[in-house]
């Protein structure tokens, strides 16, 4: 008699069991550096935020675990919500372009929680964040749209999955501990995308909600609690629930798992807002230095995906004049325009002050979209932008992919510039700064201990 065929959670539960003991190439390791920097220096400039302050105060509960830039120590599930709510906060952490989803500001926060509640070294953290950032990209890949089209937050939903594979890898998780571990995180995702219609708060914590409840899940399924093995591609599973299909690539999710390393594409943000509306802010300051100012505009017309237009693009009328500075982070009018009016879109562009600038408000309303079919999202997120001018003259722009990202990264110095610039605006010294840029070039040879970065 002929056993049944694995479920796809116990598949990828036996590839990352077999993970255990091997030696992860160094470029993942690159990565890891890397996202562990980036994520640390937004959870520092957020800290001060009202939406952190208010995380803060309704989740009380002490602890040894760190909430970077935070004084005392907090509960395992405390840290990994702030940190997790921080590092997302200002829509400036990483992102994975076949997604999108973003993969540092859940999975570090997790894997952090776990090593110091639970006393785990750098070696297990490296192994918990290169599983875990591999799982959320490689979900992200299964449906590729389908998340999204259906009203759902894919960062959430998959954060949850991805951070209950992280910590059980960084605990070392057997296949059978891992396989429950994922169907009761399962029941644990969650994160609805109606944050769109009002700039309300909700996204912010989606990344810290999935750290704590995959960190949950991966704890009660290393004590025996039992979840679904079919939890991915069963009839009641996580993708007939949040994709509306079973009918998906899982593959993609399985096949080469710590072989082929999707994470090391992982790209960095050199804007503060939306993914997909970086490479339209790229066009807009092409076109700057070709010498057009924003009152020399008639209209702007730009070629997009239709997969982005519900949520970057419509209701236009909204979103050329954004209700509050967090909305606008997801209005590509605003962000062109504010590209336009002040050389870029860095965190000061996004104030309750600046979403009311009458200059930026005036460009905005001159920009309008049209769909391109053959746009080829989610595979490449590519811009465009076709101005007419008072003098006649049309001049057009196109970024042929996400500066940041696996075509064109940003270097280890811009990187690390990003976080000293981060970490300096949310008021840590110099001394401070440099502190931690020496923990990173060695977290992952020795113990993970981050009390000298609270407060």
């Amino acid at each position: 008699m002929t056993s049944a065929p694995d479920s796809v959670a116990q598949s990828l539960a036996k590839k990352i069991a077999g993970l255990a003991h091997a030696r992860l190439p160094a470029t993942v390791r690159t990565r890891a550096e890397e996202l562990l920097l980036d994520v640390a220096g937004l959870c520092v400039v957020a800290r001060r935020s009202d939406y952190v302050q208010a995380v803060c105060e309704s989740w009380k509960a002490s602890g040894p675990c760190t909430a970077l830039g935070h004084a005392g120590g907090f509960d395992v599930a405390a840290a990994a919500m702030i940190n997790g709510t921080a590092a997302h906060g200002e829509d400036f952490d990483d992102t994975f372009e076949g997604g999108p989803v973003h993969t540092g500001a859940v999975i570090i926060p997790a894997v952090l929680a776990a090593c110091e509640r639970y006393g785990r070294d750098g070696r297990a953290a490296l192994l918990g964040i290169a599983v875990g950032c591999e799982t959320l990209c490689r979900l992200s890949l299964v449906a590729p749209k389908a998340v999204h089209r259906a009203g759902f937050h894919p960062t959430s939903v998959f954060g949850t999955m991805a951070a209950a594979a992280a910590v059980g890898a960084t605990l070392g998780l057997d296949a059978k501990q891992l396989v429950n571990a994922l169907g009761i995180a399962g029941s644990m995702a969650s994160g609805i995308i109606e944050y769109l219609s009002s700039g309300a708060w909700t996204k912010r914590m989606h990344p810290g909600w999935a750290a704590q409840a995959g960190l949950r899940a991966a704890l009660m399924g290393q004590h025996g609690f039992i979840g679904p093995h079919l939890v991915f591609e069963g009839t009641h599973g996580l993708f007939n629930g949040f994709a509306h299909t079973t009918e998906a690539n899982f593959d993609a999710l399985t096949e080469n798992f710590g072989k082929r390393w999707w994470m090391e594409t992982i790209a960095f943000k050199p804007y503060a807002c939306g993914t997909m509306i970086l490479p339209y802010i790229d066009c807009a300051l092409k076109l700057v230095a070709q010498g057009v100012h924003p009152e020399d505009i008639i209209e702007m017309d730009c070629e997009t995906a239709e997969g982005i237009v519900h949520r970057l693009w419509e209701p236009l009328a909204s979103k050329q004049r954004p209700p509050n500075a967090y909305a606008a982070k997801f209005s590509l009018p605003f962000c062109i325009a504010t590209a336009f009016c002040t050389g870029g879109a860095s965190l000061d562009a996004f104030t309750e002050t600046a979403v009311r600038d009458k200059r930026v408000l005036a460009l905005a309303a001159k920009i309008r979209y049209q769909i391109d079919p053959h746009n080829p999202y989610p595979q490449n997120y590519t811009g465009h932008a076709r101005v007419t001018l008072r003098d006649g003259r049309m001049l057009e722009a196109r970024q042929p992919h996400l500066r940041g990202g696996a075509k064109e990264r940003l270097t280890r110095a811009e990187l690390e510039e990003k976080f000293a610039r981060n970490a300096t605006i949310g008021g840590w010294s110099q001394e401070r700064i440099s502190a931690f840029h020496e923990f990173n070039r060695t977290a992952f040879d020795g113990p993970i201990n981050l009390s000298a970065f609270r407060a």
